[in-house]
């Protein structure tokens, strides 16, 4: 297991849900080294994920690129397919096409439109339930807001609702070097034109960033009109885990929208949360509970992580 963390108390995955999960990418995971405390680093964990039979995982940071992390972790435990990310936040030049493009050039494999400095998150006014989580990053928001450090608030669409230039730059590249595209913590309203966009322009994965989240919360009928276009939803275990919303909103946007439109993912590395490794397994077992098969399961958890991560991967 990862390392004990005080007061460490948390589920065992069964034999059933990690055999389900065997050989599927985990596409969101935050880990060491990081810009805040994180429950493991990155080669422990490529050594966790080859115990149990896992094919890869994706290292995400908020703030800084993580492939040439991930050619180092690959080296060293060449079992695990351990894939670098980008996502476009201000630290990295927000909608920054030459990011973009040297990020492609070192092997990443998914770039996230803005996530902390979106202006969706940033004008949020949508409130977490009472009792739930905070996510990790709102602390380095808050302390970089203390020292003055503010960037602008990183547009997607102009005011008459277009794409705006810079993004139409970053959706070419993203088709022309196959990258992943992930919708980061973007509004419904900023989602469906961006996913309508990147289709044209010859992105072929795309992978809708936790539509449960609080500064998300995208309705089922908009989640099947992006499922309709090719897209991935993705189903995160933090989200139902830390409150954020119910388990049974989530299994029911799940059934509503399809499980071949789905993807598993855990976003966990927080020091308070389960073991990286087992977060898939643990969400797997929440399903399999709550009525749904093992093939649906295994076509979330692995035909559809290794279609969005995989060399050569399609939807």
């Amino acid at each position: 297991m990862s390392p004990a963390v005080p007061g460490d108390r948390h589920p065992e995955p069964s034999r059933r849900a990690r055999e389900l999960v065997r050989g599927a990418y985990d596409t969101h995971v935050h880990v060491s080294p990081d810009v805040m405390d994180r429950r493991i680093d990155d080669v422990a964990l490529a050594h966790r994920f080859d115990a149990v039979g896992m094919a890869g995982f994706v290292l995400k940071s908020h703030y800084v690129p993580t492939a040439e992390r991930a050619e180092v972790v690959r080296g060293i435990v060449p079992g695990v397919d351990v894939l670098g990310a980008l996502v476009l936040n201000a630290s990295v030049g927000g909608l920054n096409p030459v990011a973009v493009e040297i990020a492609a050039h070192q092997g990443a494999r998914i770039v996230w439109l803005p996530t902390v400095d979106a202006v969706n998150q940033r004008e949020s006014r949508a409130q977490a339930p009472e009792g739930s989580v905070p996510p990790m990053w709102a602390q380095v928001q808050d302390e970089l807001r203390a020292q003055g450090i503010v960037p602008p608030a990183i547009a997607v669409l102009d005011e008459d609702g277009e794409l705006v230039p810079a993004l139409r730059e970053v959706l070419a590249l993203l088709a022309r070097h196959d990258l992943v595209l992930a919708t980061g913590h973007l509004s419904g309203a900023e989602i469906v034109p961006v996913v309508a966009a990147a289709a044209e322009l010859g992105v072929r994965r795309i992978v809708v960033t936790h539509p449960e989240f609080t500064s998300q919360q995208l309705p089922v009928r908009v989640q099947q009109e992006l499922a309709d276009q090719g897209a991935l939803l993705e189903r995160c275990f933090t989200t139902p885990h830390s409150g954020k919303v119910s388990w049974e909103l989530l299994f029911d946007h799940v059934r509503a929208v399809g499980p071949r439109h789905s993807l598993l993912s855990s976003d966990l590395g927080q020091p308070f949360n389960p073991p990286v490794e087992d977060g898939l397994a643990l969400l797997a077992d929440r399903l399999l509970d709550h009525g749904f098969t093992d093939d649906e399961v295994h076509t979330m958890a692995v035909t559809n992580s290794r279609a969005a991560a995989a060399p050569g991967g399609a939807p």
